[in-house]
């Protein structure tokens, strides 16, 4: 299967300033998997050091002198590395700390090796006080489940997504395109972007089977929370991921997880499965102004799941549903919100982890919410997310003129079209989002 964050990875071979890469995400999104077909595709030569599988491997890095730990590997591993030439991949990195710490000195020492790191508990360790991460020794990518575009290659469909990058408000799908296109967006929305998921329906074409993997992909989550976790607090993370699909698009209080734990613990309980990569934060901004991180409020926030067809699998909803049913509709349209929230991060630039917030004003007679509000392009951009196409976009046309906004987004699936500075952008043209606002602000 083919990630667009193989481009990514490519111009980071081919940099002249090239710094050694840590790969992050949740675990089972792919990192290990793109890593050896990058290595192995672009490299002549291709080493990999699984530091869970041979934790003896650590040894190699009981020195910060790149030269000493190269010739080290080379002995262990009985082949030669060779810069220029040899990716060398540090799988699993998280097991040995002095791993990651000696990365800064390949940087300064040995900048002509390609090296790589990955981990799928990476984030608890980057995110203790001992492990010191210069400004511009090491570099970061952040790996996603896949989005709604590279599911389409995956299937076969490369034709589709070509096809919507050449899409405008002056040459909008045709009505028999526009359903197809719905229609693959609910096959999506099923699945969702597990690699392992998408792998299993390529080889079964049943929707159904691939609810065994989900399954299983769950219970590994779950198995992990011991390895992050102190044992009087599992308690309250086994909740937390349990409830966690069901509380998409609302307000998180902390009690609504269960009233008889503390606040505190809940609150480390989502740090946590946001590090592990599960979770998401959509925090409140007043949008007053760029970057919008700049006005948040770090104890007003919704969450997101990684991914959809999880959400799908986790509340226990039928497959057949989603065909059935107004997708906007189904569980209160709580798979909507994942799912939209999950492609525009889906988007973002791969080198940062990526931010997403909403807007809301409470005011007797005059309560106004925004689902999303992204920067785009230099503006402020609010999305709503709606269904059909009914309705009074009253927040959004609120938002619009209290923040003099030039133009607003609704998100659903009716077909393309912009009428009274509001962009109507049906759910499977949210990759070209950017473009389509461009040319908007320049029609």
């Amino acid at each position: 299967m083919e990630r667009d964050i193989e481009k990514d990875l490519l111009q980071w071979k081919d940099s002249a300033i090239r710094a050694p890469l840590l790969l992050r995400g949740a675990r089972q999104v792919g990192k290990s998997f793109i890593i050896e077909k990058f290595g192995k595709e672009k490299f002549t030569n291709y080493v990999t050091i699984n530091f869970e599988q041979t934790p003896q491997a650590g040894l190699c890095f009981d020195t910060l002198f790149p030269n000493k730990i190269v010739a080290a590997i080379e002995l262990f591993i009985g082949a030669a590395i060779r810069a220029g030439e040899t990716l060398l991949f540090l799988d699993e990195i998280q097991e040995c700390p002095a791993a990651i710490t000696s990365l800064r000195y390949f940087k300064e020492q040995m900048p002509e090796l390609h090296i790589i790191g990955a981990g799928s508990l990476l984030e608890f360790v980057l995110n203790e006080e001992s492990i010191s991460i210069p400004v511009g020794r090491i570099q970061f990518l952040y790996l996603r489940p896949m989005s709604f575009g590279e599911f389409l290659v995956a299937i076969g469909r490369t034709d589709l997504r070509n096809y919507l990058k050449t899409v405008a408000l002056h040459n909008t799908p045709p009505q028999i395109i526009h359903e197809e296109l719905l229609k693959l967006i609910k096959e999506y929305a099923s699945l969702g972007g597990m690699p392992a998921v998408i792998s299993a329906y390529l080889q079964t074409k049943s929707l159904y089977q691939t609810q065994d993997v989900q399954s299983d992909i769950l219970t590994t989550y779950r198995r992990d929370f011991g390895k992050y976790a102190k044992k009087t607090k599992h308690k309250c993370l086994q909740l937390l991921f349990e409830k966690a699909p069901g509380l998409i698009g609302t307000w998180f209080k902390y009690v609504n997880v269960d009233p008889d734990i503390p606040s505190r613990d809940v609150k480390v309980a989502v740090e946590q499965l946001c590090f592990a990569g599960l979770l998401y934060q959509v925090f409140y901004t007043t949008a007053s102004g760029l970057p919008l991180s700049s006005t948040q409020k770090e104890r007003k926030f919704k969450i997101i799941f990684l991914d959809i067809g999880l959400v799908k699998k986790a509340c226990g909803l039928d497959t057949a549903i989603l065909f059935t049913e107004d997708l906007m509709l189904i569980n209160q349209g709580k798979l909507t919100e994942q799912f939209v929230g999950q492609e525009l991060l889906a988007y973002l630039e791969r080198k940062e982890a990526g931010n997403l917030f909403f807007w809301n004003r409470e005011e007797n007679r005059s309560s106004a919410e925004i689902d999303f509000v992204v920067s785009l392009n230099g503006e402020i951009i609010p999305i709503e997310v709606k269904s059909g196409t009914t309705g009074r976009l009253k927040s959004l046309k609120t938002f619009m003129l209290e923040k003099h906004s030039r133009i607003g987004v609704r998100i659903s699936a009716s077909p393309l079209a912009c009428e009274e500075q509001i962009l109507s952008v049906p759910f499977y043209l949210i990759s070209e989002l950017s473009r389509l606002l461009r040319t908007s602000f320049t029609e």
